[in-house]
């Protein structure tokens, strides 16, 4: 995989004498070749096509080697050339980032390191864009930055979005989607994905990861010119603490996953039991007044009591968790014995006495009773809320997304696979250094040879170099058609977003505030508003997405475009 690198640099340093040629002139002339820095005489037709034309002025090559036209031909050329080694550094990080990710796991690789690599690419380009040159060329060459940094978001959230939803979309019944099963083609409501969710969680933090456009925006919103450099310093300020937060949730996100799905499983045993009793028990577990049956509960004691010894045992108490479906949350009966006792067993001598169980069971029927999910026609005189307390943690642990059933493969050889991992993170960086600068240069040519404005070309352009790689994985993972890759798939997708909105938001604010630059973007930043807060709302509040929503996103980037358009050139934002 390492040698696919070289060839394109390959083709740059052929092509770094290519500068400027001579042009034809049917007038006589003594000057006939240019040198390849001055022009030509000043008699040249003027009826040539503009694409190929250039200026007097000559181009600043950069480190002095690298190839560089004022054409519009060849920064198209440029630009392609520069893009593809931007997707191959953001190849090779993606890859190193997994090779580390399976050697060292989450936590602190997967919760600090791992996402800021991802975005590393975006960073390296807004970075250089406002980094080199005076104060006034960085002026305008920032716009590449925030038409980058607002091209990445939109068309993560859009495009990428959209795509994963039909890719991975599978027949819907009961509002969720079944795994691995698409018989229903297009129906716009018939068919979609669903997701867990820690994934609504990830597309709520990354509605919250907007805070820092809100305030840097509070000066022009109150048409104030004193404070916009103070805002942009407290804006800065609070980007990076979203980011530390993120980060740190990031590392003990899993920890947090964890008690989270014991917790539901100790509610699963809870009610699975409780039905157990129901069916077996001679009479109603409650009585009219609303109180737990105490006679009822003490049959139901001496039904399972087999020696009649007045304890149960811990084999006796296997006889509760037969019939409870524990393979839906992948837990075997041992586990759940252990958390009859850890509730009933007051006197930890692990075997039940009559009052522990008669205790036990009061308690467990009023958790149940007082269940947010029980149903408004349950009440004393029915046992219908037991129903809706073990349906509402069965969808609780299915929202949550249980992946302890999965096998983990080790690593055979972990130093070859970290010199591997290194390798590849060290040529990943390393190519995003060098050469996102020429590329920059090379966008703001173009946009000189054409007048296209930069932000429109950085807007569509850059984020298919720099997030391609993430783009055709997270649509291959989403083809997979079941509820977990549909997870992870858009949680990454909401993830990536969040690391642009605070990482490299961050790093473009940095730039502004440390060299004093205007900040003048009021439509890109109401732009990257708009489209964070529509799909972060949308991916909150639900977690089955119909084939439907893919029109909201897939709407939203042209809208986008075109409300950037009208609102600088025909209401004069910018």
């Amino acid at each position: 995989m390492l040698p696919k690198a070289y060839l394109p640099v390959l083709i740059l340093l052929i092509f770094c004498t290519a500068t400027h040629g001579r042009v034809i002139s049917d007038q006589p002339s003594s000057d006939l070749v240019s040198d390849g820095v001055r022009g030509v005489d000043s008699g040249r037709e003027k009826g040539i096509i503009s694409l190929f034309a250039e200026t007097e002025e000559a181009c600043e090559q950069s480190y002095g080697f690298l190839p560089c036209t004022k054409t519009a031909l060849g920064n198209v050329f440029l630009i392609v050339v520069y893009g593809y080694l931007m997707f191959l550094a953001a190849t090779y990080l993606s890859s190193g980032s997994e090779l580390l990710l399976e050697i060292l796991g989450p936590g602190l690789i997967g919760g600090l390191f791992l996402p800021a690599l991802g975005a590393l690419p975006d960073a390296m380009l807004i970075l250089v864009s406002g980094v080199s040159g005076t104060a006034a060329a960085a002026q305008s060459q920032v716009s590449v930055g925030i038409g980058l940094l607002a091209g990445s978001t939109v068309m993560l959230l859009t495009a990428i979005w959209g795509t994963c939803c039909i890719v991975g979309k599978c027949d819907i019944q009961n509002s969720v989607a079944v795994d691995l099963r698409d018989t229903k083609g297009l129906s716009l409501t018939g068919s979609g994905v669903t997701t867990d969710i820690w994934t609504s969680y990830a597309a709520m933090i990354m509605a919250v990861s907007v805070i820092p456009f809100i305030v840097v925006q509070l000066p022009q919103l109150f048409h104030s010119t004193s404070g916009r450099h103070l805002a942009v310093l407290i804006a800065l300020i609070i980007s990076l603490s979203l980011l530390i937060s993120y980060c740190l949730y990031q590392v003990f996100q899993p920890w947090i996953q964890t008690r989270r799905l014991d917790y539901v499983k100790h509610k699963h045993v809870i009610s699975g039991i409780l039905k157990h009793l129901k069916k077996h028990a001679l009479g109603r577990l409650f009585t009219d007044h609303g109180t737990p049956n105490i006679q009822v509960i003490e049959k139901l004691f001496n039904s399972i009591d087999e020696n009649g010894d007045g304890y149960l045992s811990h084999s006796e108490l296997r006889a509760l968790v037969v019939g409870i479906s524990l393979e839906e949350i992948n837990l075997d009966e041992n586990d759940a014995i252990a958390k009859v006792l850890k509730d009933f067993d007051t006197s930890s001598d692990e075997k039940l006495d009559l009052k522990e169980f008669i205790a036990g069971v009061e308690k467990w029927l009023y958790e149940a009773r007082s269940s947010n999910g029980s149903s408004r026609e349950a009440g004393p005189d029915t046992m219908k809320y037991l129903d809706d307390f073990h349906e509402q943690t069965r969808m609780e642990h299915s929202l949550l997304g249980d992946t302890s059933d999965e096998i983990v493969e080790g690593v055979e050889n972990p130093r070859k696979v970290a010199i591997k991992a290194a390798l590849l993170l060290l040529l990943g960086t390393i190519i995003a250094a060098v050469f996102a600068d020429p590329l920059v240069d090379a966008v703001n040519n173009f946009s000189s040879a054409t007048s296209i404005p930069t932000f429109f070309i950085s807007f569509i352009a850059l984020p298919l170099a720099t997030n391609s790689s993430e783009a055709v994985s997270a649509i291959i993972f989403a083809s997979r058609k079941n509820k977990k890759s549909a997870s992870l798939t858009f949680s990454e997708l909401y993830g990536a977003v969040t690391m642009n909105n605070l990482l490299c938001l961050s790093v473009f604010l940095a730039i502004v505030y440390i060299r004093g630059l205007t900040w003048n973007f009021s439509s890109e930043v109401l732009v990257i508003l708009i489209v964070c807060v529509i799909m972060g709302v949308l991916g909150s509040i639900h977690t089955t997405f119909p084939l439907w929503t893919c029109s909201i996103a897939f709407l939203l980037y042209p809208m986008s475009l075109v409300l950037v358009y009208v609102l600088d050139y025909v209401f004069g934002w910018s």
